[in-house]
């Protein structure tokens, strides 16, 4: 699949190097793609990217995410729209305490199919889930069954099997997976490490 990943950071190329693992075609998208030298695929202005790309992720710091991408709104279109983000400010407190950054993204760019993915667990175990030594979840949230669907389908090429995806609903139940950040923020601390997981035993 061809995919676009907005964003140069840490969990941009993260990301771009587990789905080129996995088969995928990706590009990179950037406010200054000349300023990039050592991404693991090619970077483009943001609208060639998008234009290159089925699924666009957004991997832009959260924080800005929503007005980054309210501008590209025209350029995104009807495309599925990743979203991966976590809507925090320096102090690691919520931008959004009374909702979330993808029901705000779905509401900006309602042509957009916003589904809410892999923001509760660290990029590194995103894209390579046996990293740790027992399965587990990863959620989805989603208005549009469909870009669920494809979404489900690209995270089982990284690993995720089905029993391990769990789809929470509409893009509301956004909220409950943002809001985890709180406590994904407070076991990193205290176990001095990023290298974690929850898993849902049914």
């Amino acid at each position: 699949m061809n995919i676009t990943i907005l964003g140069t950071g840490h969990m941009a190329r993260t990301l771009g190097a587990g789905l080129l693992r996995s088969g995928h075609s990706v590009v990179f998208g950037s406010r200054d793609p000349g300023a990039v030298t050592d991404l693991p695929a090619p970077v483009l202005g943001h609208a060639d990217a998008i234009a290159r790309g089925e699924i666009v992720l957004s991997a832009v710091a959260a924080a800005h995410s929503l007005e980054t991408l309210t501008a590209l709104a025209g350029d995104i279109g009807d495309r599925v729209l990743i979203d991966i983000g976590n809507a925090v400010d320096q102090h690691l407190e919520l931008l959004y305490p009374d909702g979330s950054l993808g029901e705000r993204l779905q509401q900006a760019l309602p042509d957009a199919r916003v589904v809410k993915t892999l923001n509760t667990l660290a990029g590194t175990l995103a894209v390579d889930p046996s990293g740790l030594p027992v399965p587990t979840t990863v959620f989805l949230s989603g208005d549009d069954a469909q870009a669920k669907a494809t979404v489900a389908d690209i995270l089982r090429t990284l690993g995720w099997a089905d029993e391990q995806q769990i789809d929470l609903g509409g893009i509301a139940t956004a909220r409950a997976v943002e809001h985890y950040f709180l406590l994904f923020a407070a076991m990193m601390m205290g176990l001095r490490s990023e290298r974690f997981n929850v898993a849902v035993i049914r």
